[in-house]
Order: C-alpha cells, then structure tokens, then sequence
C-alpha cells in the first residue's frame, strides 16, 4: 500500500467515525472535508474512491437506516420526529428519500417493514416474531449463555476497518498482531481481541456493513493507512458469555436482544461488539469463546454487578506467573530466530512457512520437503505462549488430508507419539511436546535442544510414512 493511499484510508476513516457518531448533527460536505483536512472539491473525490458511495448518499443511507433500525424495535415513536431528529426537513422530503432506499413510504414500513427486509436477503430482529416462543428463547440463553450488566472500562484499541463480507476479519486481525509486535505496543497482560459493528445487520445489507477488528494497545501511538487507533468509552452493557458454533452467532445477538427487551432495559446509541475469548481453530468442537457486548441507557432499574476484567489467559495466579517468565514480544522474536536458524541450517532440505502471531496464546511456523508437499503434509514447531512449552506436531493443508493420516495412524499398531483424540478436534495429527519449561536465558542451548527433538521427531515420524 503506498503512502498516498495509507493517507486516503486514515482522513476517510476518521470521517466515517464521525459521521457514525453525529447522524443527528450538521454533516454538511464544508464541515467534514475540514475535518478530513481536505478541499471540499478533493474530499468529495476521495470519499467516492475509498468508500464507493458519493458522500450525501452515504450520509442519507446511514440516518434512513437508523431511522428504520429504531422503528423496527420502537415503532410508536412519531415519524416527524425522527426525520426531524436526523436532519430531514420536512415529512415529503424523508418520506421521498426513505421510499427511494426501501421501496415503501415509512408509515408502511412500520407494518410491512419485516417482510420488506426478508425480500432482500435481511433477517430483522422482531421482538413479535419471539413472542410466542419466549419460553424457548429463554430456555436457549439459559443453556448457552450467561448474561450480566455491567459497566466496562475504556479501552484502548488499534483496529483496521471493513465493510463487506465477514470473511476478511481473520487476515485483518492477524495484520493488527504483526503491526502491534512490530511497534511492541500490545496491551498482552490484558490482551483483548475485539470486533465492533458500525452498522446494524437487520437493517444494511451485508455488501455494506462496515465493521472494525481491534486489538487493545497499551499506549497510544502515531498509526498510519489502513491501522488507526480508536477507544471504546467506559459504559454500561449487556454482557453475554457465549461459548457457541459460527453459525450461532446470529442467533446469540438475536436472543441477547430480546433478553434486553424483555427485562426492561433501553438500548442505548454506541459501540456494539464481540470480545473473543479464544482462537476457535484449537478449541475441540471449533467454538467460539466470546462475549457479545450490547450498549444500555442508565436508568434507575439498572442494577449493576461488579464488571469482569474479561480477561482470556486463564487464572490471576497463571497470569502472574507468565508475566514474570515471559513477554509476548521477546517470545515472537525467539520465533523468528528460530526459523532463521533452521532456515540456515537445513535452507536445501525444508521449505519454511512464515511465523503465526495472530495470537497472544501461541505463535508457529512450519516446516515441509518436496516430498511432504507432494503428500499436502508439514510438520509445526509450536510455542504456547500461556502453558510455557515447544510441542511439534505433523498436520495437512486441509481436513481430508489430516483426516486420511489420522486414520492410517489409527489403524496401526504404532504409538511412539500422541495421536490427535479426533480430527475434528486439532489441527495436528500427531504430536509431541519437545521442550517443557524453556529457559530462555540460554537461547543457544535451548535451539539446540529444540532442534534435536524435532528433528529426531520428524525424522522417525518420516520413516513411518515411507
């Protein structure tokens, strides 16, 4: 990404923040091109390049859709006032702009609205729509969730910001841990991994929802294109404790929803947002660990409990320990020694893949030869970052490959190593732990050490497969 670019994407997203938090102010092109620090002729172009939608449409789109979002759930707010309270100056001018975006007038959205958003491939909440299955609702929050109010702290974060398809944020997330190494700015000994959605997805298509992976930081710094810091302000919010399968996730919003509703409190306007508790790859069923983070109105039957430091390291007393006998990143840049050394030893017989830090748990690289490749096999050299331990494991490019070796291993009578409980739940198929407790004080003397055992692994794991 050039420079000029990395410029564009900082000025446009502090705008696209500001528009976010101020529908119901003046947004005038004047007073977000100075905000932009751009001529309103240069803004205006600009804007069009990096978000793909001319300013005032974009502005229009956000407030009708706030509008519909608030009528979908309040529907006996007045009209009038709404479009009044986000800048709409009369009834036929938002009546006209709100039927050129959903095709309705907005009084027949009030009662068509739903069927409306399910014709163009958007599920709305509906509070009705639970009405006569509470009791199920409620028997699936209590199987699979614990809900609290509480007030959570401010937090300082990094994020980089999309708007689309959710399956960009795993690579998003991954850029944000190397950037934060790079700069040694992650807040580890409270490490949250965050994503905050700018836009409601019962109300905007999902080509257009603009989300926001983050990551906390410790101190703020000077960012630049596409990475950018933002804070999430201490508050009062549902919090709900999930540990569920991605495609449960909507339904886990939907039901904190109505919990919500149901008990009385009022949403309140800010940042909504899941906090990721675990990388759902290593947990044994490929569930998510996390908390979904709706915002509430102070009000006098708010009843708070004392806020969690949703931390995801395991106990205070594991914390203290790790503190003392590690930082995060010293341990990625042993990594990358470690990779550089086996790159310079054995450079004409493994292929290196690059170091993992996508996650303040463990960190990887991988190792492979022209004839494991031509198998779609690797072995892994791995540091759990909380535990404290080298394990290698051999795995495949995909799950059919893992799963075809796993079951060879199965199927014999060999049990030099760990053989993975079910394919299902590792990535690896089978593995060793090679160094417990590493003393890093002596680098030289633990590479030797890693070195030795994962070359006697790999060498006797290749005989087996020969």
């Amino acid at each position: 990404m050039n420079e000029t670019r990395r410029e564009y994407l900082k000025r446009i997203n502090l705008v696209l923040d500001f528009i976010e938090k101020n529908l119901d102010t003046d947004l005038s092109l004047k007073r977000l091109s100075e905000k932009a620090h751009y001529s309103p002729y240069h803004f205006h172009r600009v804007f069009l390049t990096v978000v793909n939608e001319r300013l005032n449409e974009y502005i229009n789109r956000k407030r009708i859709e706030r509008i519909a979002s608030i009528i979908l759930i309040e529907p006996n707010i007045p009209l009038k006032d709404l479009a009044y309270k986000y800048g709409f100056n009369s009834d036929n001018s938002f009546s006209r702009a709100f039927k050129k975006y959903y095709g309705v007038s907005p009084t027949k959205f009030k009662t068509e609205g739903k069927e409306l958003l399910s014709k163009i491939g958007i599920e709305p909440f509906s509070s009705e729509k639970y009405i006569c299955s509470i009791d199920n609702i409620k028997q699936w929050i209590k199987m699979n969730t614990q809900i609290r109010v509480k007030e959570l702290p401010e937090l300082k974060l990094a994020c980089i910001s999309h708007t689309g398809e959710f399956d960009k944020a795993a690579n998003m997330f991954q850029r944000l841990m190397e950037w934060g190494h790079q700069k040694k700015v992650l807040d580890i000994s409270n490490f949250k991994a965050i994503t905050i959605y700018h836009d409601n997805p019962n109300i905007t298509q999902t080509s257009k929802l603009r989300f926001s992976t983050c990551v906390t930081i410790s101190e703020s710094v000077n960012t630049d294109g596409e990475i950018r810091q933002i804070g999430l302000k201490k508050g009062i919010y549902a919090v709900g404790h999930f540990e569920i399968k991605a495609e449960e996730i909507s339904k886990a919003w939907k039901s904190m929803c109505t919990w919500v509703i149901e008990n009385g409190y009022e949403f309140r306007d800010g940042d909504y947002f899941e906090m990721y508790h675990n990388d759902h790859k290593t947990h044994p069923e490929q569930k998510f660990i996390l908390d979904i983070c709706i915002p509430l109105e102070k009000t006098d039957n708010i009843k708070l409990e004392e806020t969690s430091n949703l931390d995801f390291s395991g106990t205070k007393a594991q914390n203290g320990k790790c503190e003392k006998r590690l930082d995060y990143h010293q341990l990625i840049n042993y990594m990358k020694e470690l990779k550089a050394f086996f790159h310079k030893e054995y450079d004409t017989y493994f292929k290196l893949g690059n170091v993992y830090q996508g996650n303040p748990d463990f960190s990887y690289f991988s190792l492979t030869t022209d004839e494991l490749k031509k198998q779609k096999l690797k072995f892994v050299i791995i540091l759990n970052h909380k535990m404290m331990f080298f394990s290698i494991c051999l795995s495949g490019q995909n799950k059919s490959i893992r799963k075809k070796y796993w079951e060879m291993f199965k199927d014999s009578d060999w049990s030099t190593y760990h053989l993975a409980e079910s394919i299902n739940d590792s990535l690896s198929i089978i593995d060793q732990t090679i160094v417990e407790e590493p003393d890093f004080s002596n680098k030289r003397t633990l590479t030797e050490l890693i070195e030795k055992e994962s070359l006697k692994f790999i060498n006797e794991i290749k005989d087996i497969l020969e």
